[in-house]
């Protein structure tokens, strides 16, 4: 005989069958079963020490709440849709373990704090994961920047060549953008790290709970201080996705140059194979799939974060089933984050640079013309006067079909009498010493860069 839906209470009537499938969150929370049944297992041996359960009872409980964790993941553990959710999945496998006594465990708690726990659970294993693969991006970025740090390179803005840059200068920015979104998630862990069992359906408890002991047990530094807002709460779902955002876009930002630098138009790196893909037609394509996706997948992980604020926004106190909307968006973005981070790194890893067509684009175009306005300022020129002069040299060298190194001292002053024969000896390489200052692009500058990211590797990690 078919047995009944759960928790249908005062309810004389089973739940439309579409309508049991439609609420149901099995199909995707069934992922937290390890968090469920830790927080379980501390809810059990704080109910025995404080004699609300027998310590016989309690024992009963949390080993056959570990056979289950073993069935789950040994992929013998029945899950069957009309249990709803992995909380009554659980639950109904413990009653056929052990009986009654099962049914002592739910004992001082809900499932609305009970869920709020094993998501708070989840998602600072889930930072600590994020931030392991974060580092590892940064290793990767470091490893690819002390392998060529001697490659230069032109800089960009609007995409045009703007001034000689250090490659591993340009990479670093990454590493820097990464160390933000390290900072990010680690502060999204302190509001984390808040324990919200104990809370009830939304007003406590009428039992004598020890909610420091459970939070000891689970590795929780805080409980919460209102019952309302702790079954109510998911920001710490809200503040990881938007960290995720900023995080995936950093990658997207890296992969739209990957892109970019691939391309036979620009010929700056070339993608390791085991990175790229081919054309289903075109025999000679080698395509940055790979980059591709990482800036495509950026778009769904912000559709997440705007789509769970949205779900929140107007949810009056306490918890509401629209709740059950966290999610979904939320393992699709830890899911999505963590496989860009560390295709990204392999793909950085495995990337291979062309030295010589970065420095021949970084000698062309016109690309000290700001250091020869710089010139000119040094002695004692207005910037803006400057700027203009070195402009219209640049429009007739260019009329003259010429590199700023064809054109004679007569031409350069021209435009001004300030220029001396030592305007014409500026090089790429004196370009990028004249920026020796902290955060600049000078080799010297680059080098101490360099040093104190891999600091920062080794004392932080």
């Amino acid at each position: 005989m078919e047995k009944k839906q759960p928790l249908r209470g005062r309810l004389g009537k089973e739940m439309d069958e579409k309508a049991a499938a439609y609420t149901a969150s099995l199909p995707f929370d069934r992922r937290l079963y390890r968090q469920d049944i830790a927080g379980s297992i501390a809810h059990a041996k704080m109910l025995a020490k404080q004699d609300i359960i027998t310590d016989k009872e309690a024992e009963f409980i949390v080993m056959a709440l570990i056979s289950i964790r073993q069935e789950i993941e040994q992929g013998k553990f029945v899950f069957l849709l009309r249990q709803e959710d992995i909380h009554m999945c659980i639950e109904s496998r413990l009653f056929e373990k052990i009986g009654d006594v099962a049914g002592k465990l739910h004992t001082a708690r809900s499932r609305n704090d009970q869920v709020a726990l094993d998501m708070r659970l989840y998602v600072k294993e889930t930072i600590g994961q994020t931030l392991e693969k974060l580092t590892d991006f940064q290793r990767a970025l470091l490893a690819l920047s002390e392998a060529n740090k001697d490659v230069i390179i032109p800089g960009y803005t609007h995409v045009q060549r703007a001034q000689p840059v250090m490659l591993a200068h340009h990479l670093l920015a990454y590493f820097e953008m990464a160390e933000r979104d390290k900072g990010r998630f680690g502060d999204c862990l302190k509001r984390t790290d808040v324990l919200p069992l104990g809370s009830g359906a939304l007003a406590g408890v009428t039992y004598p709970i020890d909610r420091e002991f459970v939070a000891q047990q689970l590795g929780f530094s805080q409980i919460s201080r209102n019952s309302l807002d702790a079954v109510s709460d998911r920001d710490f779902v809200i503040e990881y996705q938007a960290a995720a955002c900023l995080a995936m876009m950093h990658l997207s930002r890296l992969a739209e140059e990957i892109v970019l630098w691939s391309s036979a138009e620009f010929g700056f790196v070339e993608l390791d194979e085991t990175y790229a893909a081919s054309s289903s037609i075109m025999p000679q394509k080698k395509n940055p799939d790979v980059a591709e996706l990482v800036r495509g997948k950026t778009g769904r992980v912000y559709g997440h974060l705007l789509g769970f604020l949205a779900t929140m926004k107007g949810l009056p106190l306490a918890y509401n089933r629209d709740m059950q909307e966290d999610k979904e968006g939320l393992f699709d973005t830890v899911d999505t984050l963590l496989a860009s981070l560390e295709v990204c790194s392999g793909m950085v890893r495995t990337i291979r640079i062309n030295k010589q067509r970065f420095l021949d684009a970084a000698q062309g175009n016109y690309i000290l013309a700001t250091d020869l306005a710089d010139y000119l300022a040094k002695k004692g020129v207005p910037f803006r006067q400057a700027h203009t002069a070195v402009a219209e040299l640049v429009r007739y060298a260019v009329e003259q079909k010429k590199d700023l190194s064809e054109l004679s001292l007569q031409e350069y002053r021209r435009f001004s009498p300030q220029f001396n024969e030592d305007a014409r000896s500026i090089t790429v390489a004196s370009s990028l010493a004249a920026r020796d200052v902290p955060g600049g692009t000078a080799p010297e500058q680059v080098k101490k860069a360099l040093a104190e990211a891999k600091r920062r590797l080794e004392v932080r990690g």
